[in-house]
């Protein structure tokens, strides 16, 4: 069985990246899904500071571990001024000073959406350009424009040109994993 963990970039408890991201997961075949809670990773602010105090936090090796121990990477971007949310920038700096290997070159499946047009387009070309350079493994996305119009819980991405879009890429992905 595939096991994929997936997460929406996000710390809000009614995220749409987080239902994208599940929806994505699941959309694998004969997939284990881990959907991660960044609520659950809360450390304090990095700083070099707290890192020789301290030294690397427990929650952010356990982040790691999850990464590491999945097969498939899925991961959806809320845009917070045009950038990541502050709770995943804090997480990605605090999984960085555990070695050079974060993402596990795992096969990646990166998404943005928003409730405005761009989809989070903006956050999406940031992530994309930032970890496909951490990563050796392919790195594939997609943005979802105007969540509330395009997607439904029931069914997932409802407009049609926009699905087709979606599987081709999610094809890649999977395809990806299997020849992993």
């Amino acid at each position: 069985m595939t096991k994929i963990v997936a997460f929406g970039a996000s710390s809000s408890k009614t995220s749409m990246n987080k239902k994208l991201a599940n929806f994505t997961a699941n959309q694998v075949p004969n997939a284990a899904v881990n959907l991660l809670d960044l609520n659950d990773y809360e450390m304090p602010i990095y700083s070099i500071d707290k890192e020789m105090e301290s030294g690397i936090h427990p929650l952010s090796t356990k982040f790691r571990e999850q990464l590491h121990a999945a097969d498939g990477i899925v991961i959806s971007f809320a845009e917070h001024n045009g950038a990541y949310s502050s709770a995943f920038k804090n997480i990605f700096d605090w999984i960085s000073r555990g070695g050079p290997n974060i993402w596990g070159n795992k096969p990646m499946f990166l998404l943005s959406t928003s409730p405005g047009p761009r989809g989070g387009q903006s956050v999406l070309e940031l992530a994309v350009g930032k970890l496909s350079r951490m990563n050796t493994n392919d790195v594939q996305q997609f943005s979802l424009p105007e969540f509330e119009k395009n997607f439904s819980t029931d069914s997932g991405i409802t407009d049609d040109a926009l699905r087709q879009k979606f599987e081709g890429i999610l094809d890649a992905f999977v395809s990806c994993i299997t020849n992993s």
